[in-house]
């Protein structure tokens, strides 16, 4: 039987429309995981060898692609900076799900520990853990080093776990999940791509999919319940990590590893139009959904604004 609190929460609306019931939400997300769901230790051949003439990322999703420096490379060079940079968005990704799933614990600690919702992100917590034990083991697999954040934002991201809202956890959430969503979306269909690599980005999209539609229902509904202070406090913090995504996206030791001058490809990367255009494109969803629950007000905006990450 639901509580007054529970029976009015549903009866809130935001601008997408009526708040969706909560437990209704996390049946669906669970009865999707237990069909979809795979282990990628058995699912995908880690026995293949790397297939020649093959890249480890699309090359228009390579930093410097377009780039006066991209056109002298050799066709080689582009391809292992490729290799390079897919390892160093695995390590992201690594980092980013180890603090997901840190959030996620704190989120469901005090809740009820036999609802759907608990459920559900214990779930997706035991997802995240396979994601990145498969997104460390492509890394070795491809033989590149791995590519840790810088020890900063390392140490930023210490205090950011602890002092994070609720909705400000979602929506940083989101922020790690659905620009790597973006590209791997173009990954895993590209016959260009290394037949390994497109398994991992098909098994990632299919189940990052639940993961996001968890967090974006929990933020909505943040978003409308939460006191004023808390909604502002999570336009500033959403807006700061956005900035320190852009930053971490590539680390810039990749070109170091394949014989670039470091300062002179990060100059030009900032300078891209392609990896500009690229990067908005890749936060487009995410930054019209930001948009329309007010997310994106006052100096959050102008913070995702100074990340480059919207227009």
């Amino acid at each position: 039987m639901s509580t007054a609190t529970e029976r009015d929460v549903q009866l809130l609306r935001d601008a997408l429309g009526p708040l969706r019931d909560r437990e209704q939400i996390a049946a669906r997300l669970l009865e999707s995981s237990a069909k979809h769901s795979f282990d990628p230790d058995t699912e995908l051949d880690w026995d293949a060898g790397i297939e020649d003439g093959k890249w480890f990322w699309p090359p228009e999703l390579v930093s410097l692609y377009d780039t006066p420096l991209w056109r002298k490379m050799s066709e080689e060079q582009r391809m292992e900076l490729a290799r390079h940079e897919a390892a160093s968005l695995s390590s992201l990704g690594i980092w980013f799900e180890i603090i997901l799933m840190q959030l996620l614990v704190r989120h469901i600690y005090d809740k009820a520990l036999t609802s759907n919702h608990v459920r559900y992100a214990l779930t997706e917590i035991a997802d995240e853990c396979r994601h990145s034990l498969m997104f460390g083991r492509m890394i070795a697999w491809g033989g590149s080093p791995e590519y840790p954040v810088p020890r900063l934002y390392h140490n930023l991201a210490r205090v950011m776990k602890t002092i994070s809202t609720t909705p400000g956890s979602f929506a940083s959430t989101l922020l790690g999940e659905e620009i790597l969503d973006w590209m791997q979306r173009l990954t895993f269909p590209d016959e260009r791509v290394q037949t390994l690599v497109r398994g991992v980005t098909r098994i990632h999209v299919v189940e990052e999919a639940r993961h996001v539609r968890y967090a974006r229902e929990e933020l909505r509904r943040q978003m409308v319940t939460a006191p004023r202070w808390e909604r502002e406090l999570t336009r500033v913090s959403c807006g700061q990590a956005a900035r320190v995504f852009s930053v971490c996206f590539v680390n810039p030791l990749v070109y170091e590893h394949v014989g670039l001058d470091r300062r002179e490809a990060v100059a030009q990367v900032k300078a891209s139009g392609h990896r500009a255009e690229v990067m908005q494109s890749g936060a487009k969803r995410l930054t019209d959904f930001l948009d329309d629950i007010g997310v994106l007000n006052g100096v959050g905006r102008r913070l995702w604004k100074s990340s480059g990450l919207l227009a």
